[in-house]
């Protein structure tokens, strides 16, 4: 039985005036274009389809709500590094994004970052500017296209990366590694109060 049986999309803002009421609790998921961050979302929320994927990256151009039940939200933002939405555009979601962090209802940031990567200048800038207010828990997503030292040395470099500015676990929607610490994570945010 899934942890969210009433996961719903709720709105595509464009403008943070499209944003819901500024009560409740939400988590944001951000990552880099083609990390993995609409999988991870419709994995850990047990929904095919309620964030959508694509192959080609960057395909998320607005900031996404998600309601998993009343007064507790997810938010899907746009992938940054290369996405292929216009430079224009691209500008216009960085106001968006300020305007998220401000929110008394944000508890935290989940940030999906390709294992096969590791923490790279775009995750450290984003971990630099929401540090240290608020929660930030990494999955390193992918984590099924590496062997098992492999993943282990990436779970120990993001660790050291992260110099406790947060936290850190394997994640593979494809191999359901990691899912349910996941699960809990997310529930237990939503249900907390941020850290101030």
């Amino acid at each position: 039985m899934s942890r969210f049986p009433r996961a719903q999309f709720l709105i595509s803002a464009a403008a943070a005036a499209q944003f819901p009421a500024d009560r409740g609790a939400e988590v944001a998921f951000v990552g880099r274009s083609n990390a993995g961050k609409s999988t991870a979302i419709n994995t850990i929320v047990q929904r095919q389809g309620l964030a959508r994927t694509s192959k080609t990256p960057g395909r998320t151009r607005l900031l996404n709500f998600f309601e998993l039940a009343p007064m507790q939200r997810i938010v899907d933002l746009p992938g940054y590094g290369y996405a292929s939405g216009p430079e224009s555009e691209r500008l216009s979601w960085k106001p968006l994004i300020e305007a998220l962090a401000l929110r008394s209802s944000l508890h935290g940031w989940f940030l999906i970052v390709d294992a096969r990567r590791g923490i790279a200048a775009g995750d450290d800038a984003l971990l630099e500017w929401a540090a240290p207010d608020q929660r930030i828990h990494v999955l390193l997503s992918k984590v099924d296209k590496l062997n098992r030292s492999e993943a282990a040395k990436a779970l120990r470099e993001s660790t050291a990366a992260l110099a406790g500015r947060g936290t850190v676990q394997l994640f593979s929607a494809t191999a359901k590694t990691g899912v349910e610490e996941a699960q809990k994570m997310l529930e237990a945010w939503l249900k907390s109060k941020p850290e101030q």
